[in-house]
């Protein structure tokens, strides 16, 4: 006979509710173990004379749940592997053994390969009772969270939501700021201790921001937030938010936006880009909050024209990204090691490599300087056909071979347009001059295109502030002179600007 061991379970906290089935199997058990002592049931049945052995111990000895739940499988199995052939193991655990018992889940997943024979047997969950006490319908839409491992993302609001585990009030606490993240400090929660179990059932209404407030969590704690269809609490869902985008482009939606293409709002999504990059050049961070919201829609809405084709949808798109961030970051997601920036940026490209590999490109066919958009702005793009080249050693030593060019350059920018040059060969010498002038950014570790920006900027205060001398003056820019423009110009910059 091979090894045998049998998990019941001791239902809600009710012992007119256990199954007779289960109380003849822990009486004929040769040796009952339970999980905790700290049920309800367990009081009646130790006076029925059932003699148990509990794990509360390695509560105590342990520094973590996982842990604790680990230690109790590997004690049965090693019960079960000892009493082969022989007595019968029971273990008896709260609520339904399939149901939040992640010690249960271990023998699931452990017996087999130790040839040893497990039966379970239910008893009524704890969500039994929470149906009859907080009086929902779970057809209706209901999800089962654990309190240990709460994220905002899980929660959905138009979902009956049970919050199990909620063992503590500083556990409580985390549900709480984990829930205000999705819901208003305000909404109504329930909170129910030992429901369906005679004078110990509690069941409390509280606004969201009382919840660690409550009184009584322990082994027998629940949350229960009512479900609710209210648009405004899933204004801060992404799902939401495709919802939206495709209801737009639907027959009964905005005209304006059925009748877009991918080039009809290819500049949008080059005019929102910059827009952020003004928020961010600004430090204002309640203006980002809106251009990146303007520049998420471009990338809905380009995603939905996919979709509405069949050929892919904004849920692709972030498959497609979050496995090219685990793969390119096997310092964070394998076991490669890096220890600085550096390293990380080695790692990188190492896996874009490995990338083009997969998908059949031939790298020895492929250029150095491939994979720079064409359309980027000349400034930027100038600088990283340099930053490629340079990586095969197509460089300069040093700056100030860099600095020969540039003067090489000038020389000969300045004879285009002393000589009077055609437009065009005058045009070129210009562009060889910026593009020297930007492989400058690469020796002194700086972007061209935010050295430029930051220019540009300070320019344009100086020049606000001359126009505003000029208006306390009683003047335009127009009826000015150099002169005095020149010397309100100082005037700025000997006040920082």
């Amino acid at each position: 006979m091979s090894a045998a061991l049998t998990v019941v379970g001791l239902g809600s906290g009710d012992a007119d509710q256990l199954t007779i089935g289960i109380v003849k199997k822990m009486k004929q058990a040769a040796v009952l173990y339970v999980r905790t002592l700290d049920h309800p049931v367990l009081d009646d049945l130790r006076q029925e004379g059932l003699k148990m052995t509990s794990f509360d111990s390695i509560y105590e000895s342990k520094a973590s749940f996982p842990e604790v739940y680990d230690e109790i499988a590997n004690r049965l199995i090693e019960a079960a592997c000892q009493g082969e052939g022989g007595s019968e193991i029971v273990y008896a655990v709260p609520g339904h053994p399939m149901v939040a018992e992640a010690s249960v889940r271990l023998l699931k997943e452990r017996c087999p390969d130790k040839g040893i024979s497990l039966r379970v047997m239910g008893g009524e969950s704890f969500l039994d009772e929470a149906f009859i006490r907080l009086g929902f319908d779970p057809i209706e839409g209901f999800q089962l969270l654990d309190a240990s491992s709460l994220s905002p993302e899980l929660i959905q609001p138009q979902l009956h939501t049970l919050i199990g585990q909620v063992y503590d009030t500083f556990t409580a606490s985390d549900v709480k700021l984990c829930l205000m993240e999705v819901y208003p400090d305000e909404y109504p929660v329930y909170v129910g201790h030992a429901l369906g179990v005679q004078d110990q059932e509690i069941i409390r209404k509280v606004p969201l921001h009382d919840l660690d407030r409550v009184e009584g969590y322990g082994n027998l704690s629940l949350i229960y937030v009512p479900r609710n269809t209210e648009d405004h609490l899933r204004r801060r869902s992404f799902a939401r938010l495709h919802e939206i985008v495709n209801i737009l482009r639907s027959p009964g939606g905005c005209p304006w936006d059925q009748e877009q293409t991918h080039q009809s709002i290819r500049k949008n999504l080059i005019e929102e880009t910059y827009e952020v990059i003004e928020t961010i050049d600004e430090d204002d961070p309640d203006h980002m909050k809106e251009e990146l919201g303007d520049l998420l829609l471009q990338i809905m809405l380009h995603s939905q024209m996919e979709e509405e084709v069949g050929t892919f949808n904004v849920y692709d798109v972030i498959e497609g990204l979050n496995d090219k961030l685990i793969f390119r970051h096997p310092h964070v997601f394998g076991e490669n090691q890096a220890s600085d920036a550096h390293e990380a940026l080695q790692n990188w490209e190492q896996m874009k490599a490995e990338e083009k590999r997969r998908k059949g490109q031939d790298l020895k066919a492929a250029s150095v300087l491939d994979g720079i958009p064409p359309d980027l702005p000349a400034l930027m793009k100038g600088y990283k056909l340099q930053k490629k080249a340079a990586k095969v050693g197509f460089d300069w030593d040093d700056v100030d071979g860099v600095f020969a060019k540039i003067e090489e350059e000038l020389a000969e920018l300045k004879e285009a347009v002393q000589q009077n040059h055609s437009d065009e060969q005058r045009k070129l010498e210009l562009g060889d001059l910026l593009f020297a002038t930007a492989n400058v950014a690469r020796f002194i570790d700086a972007d061209p295109e935010e050295a430029l920006a930051a220019t540009n900027r300070k320019f344009t205060k100086r020049f606000h502030y001359i126009e505003t001398r000029l208006r306390e003056q009683g003047k335009t820019s127009a009826e000015s002179n150099v002169e005095e423009m020149e010397r309100y110009w100082q005037e700025a910059k000997q006040r920082g600007l």
